[in-house]
């Protein structure tokens, strides 16, 4: 008795060591018309597998290219889709380059700072009001996700005036935020919560 170990490694295991052995088998076929007909009804077992899958576009095209893959793109048949070439398949791509953005406070990332320059840019109000409420309640956030120690309000309000270039020039007096224990409980919740849903 063999181990799973010891055989040969599957190209797409996702198919089943039986698909791949019948792949091997229509490769084995001498005769072209004969071997075609093998190779439909391959194809056919393999929808079989994912029936959920039957009504996704081009579902049918995936698993011609599947099996030219399996074949090691060495099937001598006439496809009816273009498949993808080997050396195209396999091509290392090309290198993205990371963009390197000045983020002065990494606590508060990219885009809230952002935000703040265009809140600057509303007029006084109630929308207004409310809308920095928001945006500083979730830089207390970031700040204790980032900083687990409790931080000051007036550090808050410090950090929205210098980010909005001094336009929005608010105090503890004016806007209430939430209190730190209220947020790092949330956020202790929160990480309790994605654990779980880990474990099942």
């Amino acid at each position: 008795m063999k181990y799973y170990t010891e055989y040969e490694r599957m190209i797409m295991p996702e198919y089943g060591r039986n698909i791949q052995q019948m792949v091997n088998h229509a490769l084995t076929i001498e005769d072209k018309g004969e071997r075609t007909r093998c190779v439909r009804t391959i194809i056919n077992i393999m929808g079989n597998l994912f029936p959920h899958l039957r009504d996704v576009n081009d579902f049918r095209h995936k698993l011609w290219d599947h099996l030219a893959i399996m074949s090691n793109f060495q099937l001598d048949i006439d496809y009816p889709y273009e498949i993808p070439q080997k050396n195209i398949l396999y091509t290392k791509p090309e290198r993205v380059d990371y963009p390197h953005l000045d983020v002065k406070y990494r606590h508060y990332g990219r885009t809230l700072p952002l935000m703040i320059q265009k809140a600057s840019l509303y007029k006084d109000g109630e929308e207004k009001d409310q809308l920095i409420s928001l945006l500083a309640n979730h830089m207390k956030k970031c700040f204790l996700t980032w900083n687990k120690e409790v931080v000051d309000d007036k550090k808050i309000f410090d950090d929205l005036r210098e980010l909005s270039n001094g336009v929005l020039n608010f105090t503890e007096n004016s806007v209430k935020l939430k209190e730190s224990k209220d947020i790092l409980a949330n956020n202790n919740k929160s990480r309790n919560k994605q654990r779980n849903k880990q474990k099942k």
